[in-house]
């Protein structure tokens, strides 16, 4: 540490008038002044065991483990150099060190300047009292001595000045070193701050993004406000008035950016209460959200509308309904008309051209049903071929009903266009009224549901609904309720049907066939629960069931002893359902059987309604093991180019043309032709139906493969199936 030595020179001490004449002086009373710098020790720490500060000092010093013992020793030691080492520049050193080390244990300078004043009055008496000190020299000494306190008390000052000023120094960079910090940070980040002095309308500090975004930007008194959109000004000043009154307030806002872009800005105002509880400044934030709230936009949008057409979704229909009830309960004489819309022939589009196809039609039909539309109504897609009508506030619901019904008949008279091709569909329309049918919207759109389901069984153009539409409904859901009860209650069993070879009578495997046990009906057969699980949508669950099922009891046989294979027939929804491969793969490998056991009947329409699709899904089958037959064929339309692209195994001749073959030439024309076609194909070929001798016969000198029907045996529970696999041999 480089110190200033102006204290060490010998100017000082003449400046002091230290003259060596005085410093013998002290030289030859050193034995009396050292003396008394041994009992002014004792003295000095009873002298600072008076006050307070000091006495809670010394005890913490003493309670950390320190030696006031030493620290007395050690204070005789400094006065003793004192009287010996005046002129020693380490000596003289020292002190200043002594000054800075006081600075570091934050010992008070006026502590300091205390205990020089003690010594001073101390040494005096000394000098006063002592016999050894001559009158004459009394005075000199004294002087002396006061001049060495001084010195001796402006070096240690010195250190301890020193000592402070760097602290201070060292303090006042790591200030500054914050304040860039906080600089950098401020102007980096993209908030935009500033912070307002409210009560002299003038700004305290703005970041240097404010002023790049634009140079108007901080007229006060509300930052900001001159480039937000005029119609959003009113909330940010609502929201300034609100900060004015102590309350932290945030407020979305669009600005008009520099390249003549909006965008959305999120701004907080917090205000700072002095001690009297007076807002006087104003801190502000401002986040740019453009982003966030355009993403918020878009879900919003996807929540309430539909993606494909930008209609009102089913969500979004529902509460405007809700919202129309209301209303018309409000206004006397006011209705509601809800109208439910179902296309015709819609799936022929979308199985024959494609998706594509499909989507482009219903944008078609989206655009002309607005045609249609009064303002305040709200038009809806609910889903695939489905959409939905509001007509609020209406005075004659049922006349403002029938005039719109005949505006949407009319939107589908003319043609649909997609690839150069016309497209004609047709829709059933059912109409529901409030108050004239229910009182809230869920009753409304069940009753709208129900009337349009009769009209479309009617062929209808339109249908309100009337009581009494519903006990089919009714009886519909209470089916389709017990049927998912029966899924869960295992309330379901599989019969199996054998199948011959004709050619020699050897069993070539079993149908399975599903039958309910209904625990209050009895024993239902197919028909009776199937078509409502078709159309409720709960097939492929059956389905699912069927196969697993069958699998695991194929799986008993085979462990018995008993090889066989097993079919099944296949669901349109189950078939079509992108995941139907796996499913068969995870039923075969629950079972643990291999894919030669299972066979897999689809009717011929569900194999032709997507033809490609079909080839690729009876082509993954295949590949896995898993045989493929043609079910109820001559029934559909499929072509011989069609046909021959399938990689299936069989063809199922329809029992209509088996049943009666031989006592109806056309159907037995029908049995000889498919059987031909299927030769040449290279398919084995299976009548179903053969409840007779006489059919029996006919299809085996026909060389037809393989039969099936009551003739042979009916469906059987699985116990009797495994009697009569036995007795087959």
């Amino acid at each position: 540490m480089n110190w200033d030595n102006r204290f060490l020179n010998q100017e000082v001490n003449a400046f002091l008038e230290i003259d060596c004449q005085q410093l013998k002086l002290v030289e030859r009373y050193q034995g009396v002044l050292t003396q008394g710098a041994q009992s002014f020790a004792d003295v000095f720490y009873q002298y600072l065991f008076k006050f307070p500060a000091t006495s809670k000092m010394l005890a913490e010093y003493s309670r950390k483990g320190g030696d006031l013992d030493r620290l007395n020793q050690k204070q005789v030691s400094h006065l003793f150099s004192l009287m010996t080492h005046q002129n020693d520049p380490a000596y003289l050193e020292r002190l200043k060190h002594i000054g800075e080390v006081h600075y570091e244990r934050n010992i008070d300078p006026v502590w300091i300047l205390g205990a020089y004043r003690l010594y001073q009055n101390h040494i005096h008496a000394i000098i006063h009292d002592s016999a050894e000190v001559q009158p004459l020299d009394r005075g000199p000494l004294a002087d002396c001595l006061n001049k060495l306190l001084f010195r001796d008390m402006g070096l240690m000052l010195e250190g301890y000045w020193y000592a402070a000023t760097h602290s201070l120094q060292d303090e006042k960079n790591k200030v500054d070193d914050l304040q860039r910090q906080i600089s950098d940070l401020l102007t980096n980040i993209p908030q935009l701050i500033w912070s307002i002095d409210v009560i002299n309308n003038k700004p305290i500090y703005i970041s240097p993004t404010v002023e790049e975004i634009s140079p108007l930007s901080m007229k006060l008194p509300i930052p900001c406000l001159a480039w937000t959109v005029k119609c959003d000004r009113p909330k940010v000043e609502a929201a300034w008035t609100r900060a004015l009154k102590g309350e932290k307030a945030e407020v979305e806002s669009r600005v008009h950016a520099p390249e003549g872009k909006l965008r959305w800005f999120k701004r907080t105002f917090h205000p700072f209460i002095d001690a009297s509880g007076n807002v006087v400044r104003i801190d502000g934030i401002m986040e740019e959200i453009t982003e966030t709230k355009l993403a918020r936009n878009r879900l919003e949008r996807m929540a309430t509308t539909d993606s494909l057409t930008g209609l009102a979704n089913r969500a979004l229909w529902f509460d405007h309904i809700k919202q129309s009830i209301a209303v018309a309960r409000r206004e006397a004489g006011k209705q509601v008309v809800v109208m439910l819309l179902d296309l015709n022939h819609f799936k022929y589009i979308n199985d024959t051209l494609g998706h594509p196809a499909g989507d482009l039609v219903l944008r078609q039909v989206s655009n002309r049903l607005q045609g249609v539309l009064r303002d305040g109504d709200t038009l809806a897609r609910l889903g695939g071929d489905e959409f939905a009508l509001l007509l609020p506030m209406v005075n004659d619901a049922r006349a403002a009903a029938i005039k719109v019904a005949q505006k949407i008949q009319a939107c589908f008279r003319e043609p649909y266009m997609f690839g150069g091709n016309e497209l004609y569909l047709g829709v059933a329309i059912g109409i529901t009224r409030y108050p004239d049918n229910g009182q809230d919207a869920d009753t409304l759109v069940r009753c709208a549901d129900m009337a349009m389901y009769t009209c479309k069984r009617a062929n209808a153009a339109y249908q309100f609904y009337q009581t009494g539409l519903d006990e089919p409904y009714r009886k519909q859901i209470h089916l389709v309720s017990n049927i998912k009860k029966a899924l869960r209650q295992n309330e379901f069993e599989l019969h199996y049907q054998p199948k011959v070879i004709l050619s020699n009578g050897q069993t070539n495997g079993l149908e399975a066939l599903i039958r309910w046990h209904h625990p209050e009906q009895g024993r239902l057969l197919p028909n009776e629960f199937i078509p409502v699980a078709e159309q409720m949508g709960l097939m492929k669950e059956l389905t699912e069931w069927v196969i697993a099922t069958a699998l695991r009891q194929n799986k008993a046989w085979l462990v018995s002893g008993i090889n066989t294979t097993v079919a099944v027939n296949v669901s349109a929804r189950s078939f079509q359902d992108h995941h139907f491969v796996r499913s068969v793969k995870n039923a075969l490998e629950m079972a643990d059987v291999s894919a030669d056991c299972l066979e897999l009947e689809i009717t011929e329409n569900t194999l032709m309604s997507n033809i490609d699709f079909a080839a690729d899904i009876i082509r993954s089958l295949s590949d896995i093991g898993v045989k493929v037959a043609i079910d109820d064929f001559g029934t559909g339309y499929s072509s011989l180019a069609y046909l021959k692209r399938l990689p299936i195994d069989q063809l199922k001749i329809d029992k209509s043309f088996v049943k009666n073959m031989d006592r109806d030439d056309n159907d037995a024309a029908i049995v000889r032709s498919v059987i031909d076609l299927g030769h040449n194909l290279g398919f084995k070929v299976v009548a179903e139906g053969v409840e007779r001798p006489q059919p029996m016969q006919m299809l085996k000198n026909l060389g037809c493969d393989i039969a099936q029907g009551y003739h042979i045996s009916r469906p059987m529970p699985t116990v009797a199936t495994t009697s009569w696999l036995s007795q087959a041999g």
